[in-house]
């Protein structure tokens, strides 16, 4: 039985590539994250030949996946880097990132980050705010910087066909400013000496389940910006899906391709893509530590929890949850699969159907390669988990982040 490419049971043992789970557990406690450079990189090279008619730079979201290892193995490949704060364009340089490549986007961009991002010499600026531009303006004079590019992003009014809490182009989100705020803002460039405005930004929101929301934000942006000569750069943002469940219909990069390039020649193209690289090349590994049947149903306490994924409790998302060891003749039935966190809403799976689990069993959590390590927290004092990098050969692996001891809790503290 195959998950994906990568992902996959061979003899009934859940392997990672040519990796088989077990021989990094017997090494690595759990909780642990697993994630398969072999596919990570396949999912990038498929978004860039999707692209290719049209020559996108693709972006690699770095919000979705921010460890180094992954981070530098995309941008060895050739991706650039969207980053939402000072620290992401900070680990993307130190993963050997040219600062060029780096797209600095975000609604709350701070001044002390945009001095930082003007210092190093990002490529890309993404204005979401009016005030914001003042801020690059002054803050280039001041660091002796002039030809500043930047995109304005467009709050295109799109409702976009993905969980409320993960759509960002509608008329009352944070996200861009509104077609006439742009207006008023072009109208104005000669106040801002220190920029460019070469580019507009679109972005409507993560896990689209269409793609037609997308194209009419980009008709909208592209309609927007066509009194201005100047401006011919579209970055479209990210928003292709990933699979989480083997019955989804979902679109494909190719999808999209073929819904947005027809409009975009012409214009260079910046596509930002996330969990369409990294999600499926990920696995969260936990432990059964304790089963019982209480109110009716059967219950698994497991040693991952919300620290470690929070999605399921933040969006109410849905993560198939498979054993390591796969037997086709047990029995399965109905499980609630918990975490060890003091809160009730702290339940990675709800009916999870399982064999009958024992203290001991390993579970694999998919599709967690994106927004599962980067949104983990210590609450509880609970230590950050391993994260492990199976290579491109699909046979190697490594410790890429080590886990969190006890006294890295206490680390940066006065006391």
């Amino acid at each position: 039985m195959s998950f994906n490419g990568s992902i996959r049971y061979v003899d009934n043992r859940l392997f990672i590539d040519q990796v088989p789970l077990l021989n990094i557990t017997h090494e690595v406690d759990t909780p642990l994250y697993v994630y398969s450079l072999r596919r990570a990189l396949g999912n990038y090279q498929r978004m860039h030949e999707a692209f290719a008619d049209v020559g996108a730079h693709i972006h690699f979201s770095a919000k979705a996946n921010s460890i180094m290892a992954v981070l530098k193995a995309l941008i060895q490949a050739g991706a650039g880097i969207d980053a939402v704060s000072g620290g992401e364009v900070y680990k993307a340089i130190a993963a050997g990132c040219d600062p060029a490549n780096i797209v600095f986007a975000g609604v709350g961009k701070t001044t002390s980050d945009i001095r930082y991002a003007l210092t190093v010499g990002v490529g890309w600026f993404n204005i979401e705010n009016l005030d914001e531009a003042r801020i690059i303006n002054e803050q280039a004079k001041a660091v002796g910087r002039s030809g500043i590019r930047v995109a304005v992003r467009l709050n295109p009014d799109v409702t976009a066909s993905t969980h409320p809490s993960i759509a960002t182009g509608h008329g009352s989100a944070k996200f861009g400013l509104t077609a006439e705020a742009i207006r008023d803002l072009l109208a104005r460039q000669g106040d801002y000496a220190q920029l460019s405005f070469e580019g507009i930004h679109v972005h409507i929101g993560s896990n689209l389940q269409t793609t037609q929301p997308t194209r009419e934000a980009v008709e909208r942006a592209l309609e927007l910006i066509a009194p201005y000569p100047h401006m011919r750069t579209v970055n479209i943002g990210g928003g292709v899906p990933a699979q989480y469940h083997p019955d989804e219909d979902i679109p494909t990069p190719e999808d999209f391709a073929r819904a947005l390039q027809p409009l975009l020649k012409n214009y260079e193209v910046l596509v930002e893509p996330g969990r369409a690289i990294t999600a499926d090349a990920g696995i969260l590994v936990t432990k059964v530590l304790y089963t019982k049947f209480q109110g009716g149903q059967h219950l698994a306490i497991v040693d991952a929890s919300m620290t470690e994924l929070l999605r399921p409790m933040l969006y109410n998302a849905k993560h198939e949850i498979v054993p390591a060891h796969h037997n086709e003749e047990a029995d399965l039935v109905p499980t609630q699969v918990h975490g060890p966190v003091c809160e009730t809403t702290d339940v990675l799976g709800k009916d999870v159907l399982l064999p009958e689990l024992e203290a001991g069993d390993l579970l694999a959590i998919l599709t967690t390669g994106a927004y599962g390590s980067v949104m983990s927290s210590n609450y509880n004092a609970r230590p950050h988990p391993a994260e492990i990098i199976v290579r491109e050969d699909g046979e190697t692996w490594f410790v890429a982040r080590k886990r969190d001891t006890w006294s890295d809790l206490v680390r940066a503290e006065i006391y």
